[in-house]
């Protein structure tokens, strides 16, 4: 009988690697019922989906993890089967090695069977982040396609393909019920959306236009998401000759629209984000501090602040005067916003 974990054992150096690696020897006898994801930040991050079959676990890399809506095919790129051991592990396999990066587990439970064959695999997933019934079918060579069968979980939405950013109005003075706004610098920056999807970024301007590979050193923060699917709002602004992406406002959040949330309510999912790393950050907000606020842009050297009423709507393309810029130092960029 072949040896089914031997090209696994192939790539893999017991010496180098904590990932096991059992002996040659008969396979266990389960159930082919047992099955999880594991979420692999290797050269690119992607989703590693692993189902029990004789005594092995079949594998599949879903570079965009398992599609919510059954509209939407995910590639899903057959590997090599791994040992049962492996439905355990997690880990940092060493740079260099096959495979390296960090792998965790992102889900696991059992599964069904509808069908198995050499072109088709159908299941039903019980798990404790994905149930639904799934299709994996073969395209060409090592490539497979996988789509969920069943409707959407919940109320979920597909995020939007693109939106027209929302632009302040010019107010010769602060509004009279400045407590109703919360108040933020106005960066003077280049106004860009970012939509993250399934570990992956695409940057659009003000125009509509996509403008990700002029900022590749953005990716990685759509990579801390993970699986989430998110659009944020914000500027590219350099500080000290570096740029970095301040995000100040969401509108869609996993399977969410936010656009008609109140921008209290998009704010406070903002920072429930905690979006900080190396080169992105979330804008800072005070509601109600209008003086304040002016005083300290002032003291920086800021273009100005901007004032977001906390009841308001996210409302694509509009000048609206429900975002306000009040007498300030400079104009900043056109299209900027906070």
């Amino acid at each position: 009988m072949a040896d089914k974990l031997e090209t696994y054992r192939a790539k893999r150096d017991a010496t180098r690697t904590r990932e096991p690696i059992p002996t040659e020897g008969p396979l266990p006898r389960g159930e082919d019922d047992t099955f999880v994801i594991q979420e692999h930040h290797a050269r690119s991050l992607h989703w590693d989906l692993r189902l029990e079959r004789g005594g092995v676990l079949v594998s599949w890399a879903i570079p965009k993890g398992l599609p919510p809506d059954p509209a939407t095919n995910h590639l899903a790129v057959h590997t090599e089967d791994h040992p049962m051991e492996y439905a355990r592990f997690e880990g940092e396999i060493p740079k260099g090695e096959y495979g390296g990066g960090t792998m965790t587990i992102w889900d696991r439970g059992h599964y069904a069977t509808e069908k198995w064959s050499d072109r088709e695999v159908k299941i039903v997933l019980s798990g404790s982040r994905v149930a639904g019934r799934y299709v994996l079918f073969q395209t060409r060579g090592r490539n497979w396609m996988i789509r969920r069968m069943d409707p959407p979980s919940g109320r979920w939405e597909p995020p939007p393909a693109s939106l027209a950013p929302m632009t302040p109005v010019t107010r010769a003075r602060v509004p009279r019920d400045p407590e109703a706004y919360a108040w933020e610098f106005w960066w003077g920056g280049t106004r860009a959306l970012a939509y993250v999807e399934g570990g992956r970024l695409a940057l659009r301007d003000a125009a509509g236009a996509d403008v990700t590979g002029e900022h590749r050193w953005l990716r990685p923060l759509a990579e801390s998401f993970g699986s989430r699917a998110v659009v944020l709002d914000g500027e590219v602004v350099t500080f000290a000759g570096t740029p970095v992406y301040v995000a100040y406002d969401l509108l869609y959040d996993d399977g969410r629209s936010l656009l008609g949330e109140p921008f209290e309510r998009r704010r406070a999912g903002l920072e429930d984000l905690a979006v900080n790393g190396p080169r992105w950050q979330t804008a800072p907000s005070w509601p109600g501090e209008a003086d304040a606020v002016r005083r300290a842009a002032a003291e920086q050297g800021m273009p100005g602040v901007v004032g977001k009423r906390l009841d308001s709507a996210y409302a694509p393309g509009e000048e609206s005067p429900a975002w306000v810029r009040p007498p300030g130092k400079a104009q900043g960029k056109a299209g900027g916003a906070g």
